[in-house]
């Protein structure tokens, strides 16, 4: 009998088949350890099938949306777009109102939040439609004598799963964040130098770049934050307030963005 016992494999006893058994265990044993890390954000993805129906809907020009708001009712919430709220505030009322200075007269939705804790964010969001990979523009402006922190939403699964692109109009700064589980986290920040206009402009663009989602943010026509982020995917879009924020905003687009289709007037940039 040996003296001792040796726990080192002996390279020369090892048989193809015991390699390969060794090489599938290893792999297992990563496929676990991604599993373990993807499932944090316990966010659905798509399925092969959801996102085959979705890309063949937006394919149709469907989701080719502007909205100008000059036929809703006024003192009225805008058609067609849910109100929510996110984190300790109560639902901001959002409502149409005439303004002859828009950027498209003569009507403008107008949302006052009374947040007093943070974070609380307002959101309105368009009932029936769905992106991926979205372009969105919007005009907006604080209301005389108020502060304003406001931007679009997107990738929107409920209140609590989003993405945010705002502006601090009174602090000149922009952030993109992703709120997950209720969760904030801010992916960039940066200060902007904002045009000496009342109206101002917010775009923001999701790409992808060999498996790789993109979200870029131009303030007044300037690309000012570039994130890659993948934690959400399909799903709504709108307009956000946060804070303590009084907002005017003016013809919102959506389009999706793999269409090259551009957006339908030069204002939107």
């Amino acid at each position: 009998m040996p003296s001792s016992l040796s726990i080192t494999p002996d390279a020369s006893r090892l048989t193809p088949y015991s390699i390969r058994l060794s090489l599938c265990c290893l792999f297992l044993a990563g496929c676990g350890v991604m599993a373990i890390a993807t499932g944090a954000l316990a966010v659905p993805r798509e399925s092969r099938e959801e996102k085959e129906v979705n890309l063949k809907r937006q394919a149709t020009g469907g989701l080719f949306q502007k909205w100008t708001f000059d036929q809703d009712q006024l003192q009225k919430a805008p058609a067609g777009f849910t109100a929510l709220a996110s984190g300790e505030g109560r639902p901001a009322e959002w409502t149409v109102q005439t303004y002859a200075d828009a950027p498209s007269p003569s009507q403008i939705v107008a949302v006052s939040s009374l947040c007093e804790a943070e974070p609380c964010d307002q959101l309105l969001l368009a009932t029936g439609f769905k992106y991926e990979y979205p372009d969105l523009a919007v005009s907006f402006r604080i209301q005389a004598g108020a502060s304003g922190i406001g931007g679009v939403v997107l990738g929107a699964q409920d209140a609590s799963n989003y993405y945010a692109a705002v502006v601090d109009l009174a602090g000149a700064t922009a952030r993109v964040i992703r709120v997950v589980g209720g969760r904030e986290v801010v992916l960039a920040h940066s200060p902007v130098m904002l045009k000496q206009t009342e109206w101002h402009s917010i775009r923001v663009q999701r790409n992808t770049i060999i498996s790789k989602d993109f979200i870029e943010t131009f303030v007044d026509g300037v690309l000012v934050l570039s994130v890659e982020d993948q934690a959400l995917g399909l799903g709504q879009v709108g307009l956000m307030a946060r804070g303590k924020s009084a907002l005017l905003f003016d013809t919102f687009h959506a389009v999706p963005l793999f269409s090259h289709r551009p957006l339908s007037s030069p204002p939107a940039y």
